[in-house]
């Protein structure tokens, strides 16, 4: 893969993307369905994940692309890919809470090597670089100029005072046991992939995840984190967190910074 070229790509189809969704978002209104897992789907999301699906079509017809609104993408099985989540926190999204995020990664033997993160709402825009390393863009976000970048990197963990970052919509009694076994200074909630971003700009330590989550979830806040000096671990054995497993399904897992000390 010529990341020189894949890299634009993903950052503009992330930005029209969210360009949509912000139009369903600040309208009057939106249907919200159920899928067949129950889980809820508005016209955002599928607006949105048409729009990027064919981009990436157009730009990379030989890469296989897997994405959480096409169920017919789901049994794909490769050793590199491209995994979208047109909108990741749509909960967040119905409540118009703002923190829900565009995602688009690419994953090559397990690993998602490049990646790209934007919360339109909030106007924050994250994605690995070409030749490695992690950035947060700012300014007008133009589609088709990149404006100043900001190199983005982990902080240095102070294990007597760690600022934890957990889900809003999944928090549960298990999550808060687990965190619990932590010195904690600070507790932030996020919504989506934001929780990653979060880790990789310093801005927090530790994120654990108690709960189902799918690799379209994850991949592009993972690579992202990478890029930044971070880790994303199962939280069973803390082995790296991998990427085309069947059914797409992730265990429990940790995010963090080097120097957290992890328990089990």
């Amino acid at each position: 893969m010529d990341f020189d070229t894949l890299v634009p790509v993903m950052r503009r189809l992330a930005l029209e993307a969210g360009a949509r969704i912000m139009q369903v978002y600040d309208g009057p209104d939106f249907e919200v369905k159920a899928k067949a897992d129950k889980s809820p789907v508005t016209e955002a999301d599928e607006a949105a994940d048409v729009l990027i699906s064919a981009g990436l079509v157009a730009a990379f017809p030989g890469v296989p692309l897997v994405t959480e609104e096409q169920a017919d993408s789901h049994a794909l099985r490769a050793r590199t890919f491209l995994i979208v989540d047109p909108l990741d926190g749509t909960k967040e999204f119905i409540q118009r809470r703002g923190d829900f995020t565009v995602n688009i990664a690419y994953v090559e033997d397990g690993i998602p090597l490049r990646g790209v993160v934007y919360a339109p709402a909030l106007a924050r825009l994250f994605y690995t670089l070409p030749g490695g390393g992690a950035v947060e863009e700012t300014g007008a976000l133009d589609q088709w100029v990149p404006g100043p970048l900001r190199p983005i990197a982990v902080a240095r963990p102070d294990n007597a005072a760690l600022r934890v970052v957990a889900s809003k919509s999944h928090r549960d009694a298990a999550t808060d046991d687990y965190i619990a076994q932590y010195a904690v200074a600070d507790m932030k909630s996020a919504g989506s992939s934001l929780k990653f971003c979060l880790i990789a700009t310093g801005e927090a330590d530790i994120y654990p995840r108690l709960g189902r989550t799918m690799e379209w979830d994850t991949a592009a806040g993972d690579a992202v984190l990478r890029g930044a000096g971070g880790h994303v671990v199962r939280m069973d054995d803390h082995s790296p967190l991998v990427y085309g497993k069947a059914g797409w399904d992730n265990p429990f897992f940790i995010a963090f910074a080097p120097g957290v000390e992890l328990v089990k």
